[in-house]
């Protein structure tokens, strides 16, 4: 793990698992890092050329000034790909990381071979609740925004999910300022026409908790891409790899095995 100095901006990275195996690149949530990815990529068929990095304003990567605009952060996953040579993958993306799967995968398809887009949506919120809650971030910090965060991830008994501690620690050591610039890139994107157009082998995850992109919202998504495969998580929320890891990982490796990935 370490630094990719790109022109504008460093990266921090992982790259695990056989130099040439079957790539697969996983894409973090808003106030998460690439540590959200531990269990999953501990459970990932051994084959597999594993990336994950942490996106710009998050974990060891630079935070520039906000706001950022979805266009830089899908160009940051672009050009991590090419600088650890990776093409025809899979694409993992949570939640923000999931909606710069789509952008990538509409501006590269020689990159992206297929999607798992877990938690997300083709639009994510309003412009004007995204602003609020930014300026909530900025003015009051993560500690006063936390439990909102956590409530609506993992529901009304946030406090006693197994891991909510872990992710709560996450968002509070993320810099105010990466945040607010990753959450006026969700802000500003909307990515229904463009989704509606890709027929890439896609699988999409919805937890049955999940406040932040409920059921029905991310279902609304998976209808736009003819021949997705859809798998509803009962008992998680927004972070389904943290609350059930075994079923989630499980649910990609055999997503994996069927379009002939691995």
């Amino acid at each position: 793990m370490g630094l990719v100095y790109l022109p504008d901006v460093r990266l921090n990275a992982e790259i695990s698992g056989p130099v040439g195996g079957p790539a697969v690149v996983l894409i973090h949530a808003l106030g998460t890092n690439l540590r959200i990815w531990d269990e999953v990529v501990a459970r990932l068929p051994v084959r597999c050329r594993v990336l994950r990095f942490d996106q710009r304003g998050h974990g060891a990567s630079d935070v520039p000034e906000p706001p950022y605009a979805m266009g830089a952060l899908i160009r940051d996953a672009e050009r991590l790909m090419e600088h650890f040579g990776l093409r025809d993958a899979v694409v993992i993306g949570l939640s923000l990381g999931g909606l710069v799967a789509q952008g990538l995968a509409v501006k590269r398809l020689d990159l992206v071979r297929g999607m798992v887009l877990s938690n997300t949506a083709a639009k994510i919120g309003s412009a004007e609740m995204w602003q609020a809650r930014i300026a909530q971030m900025l003015t009051d910090g993560p500690e006063d925004y936390a439990p909102g965060a956590m409530e609506r991830m993992f529901g009304r008994r946030w406090r006693e999910v197994e891991g909510m501690e872990r992710v709560r620690d996450m968002l509070l050591r993320t810099n105010p300022k990466g945040w607010a610039g990753c959450a006026a890139a969700i802000a500003g994107t909307d990515f229904y026409t463009p989704t509606a157009a890709l027929t890439l082998p896609t699988l999409v995850i919805a937890g049955v908790n999940d406040g932040t992109t409920p059921p029905d919202l991310v279902r609304e998504t998976a209808e736009l891409i003819l021949g997705h495969r859809w798998h509803l998580m009962r008992g998680a929320g927004h972070l389904p790899m943290v609350e059930k890891p075994d079923e989630y990982a499980g649910v990609i490796a055999e997503f994996l095995r069927s379009i002939g990935h691995v």
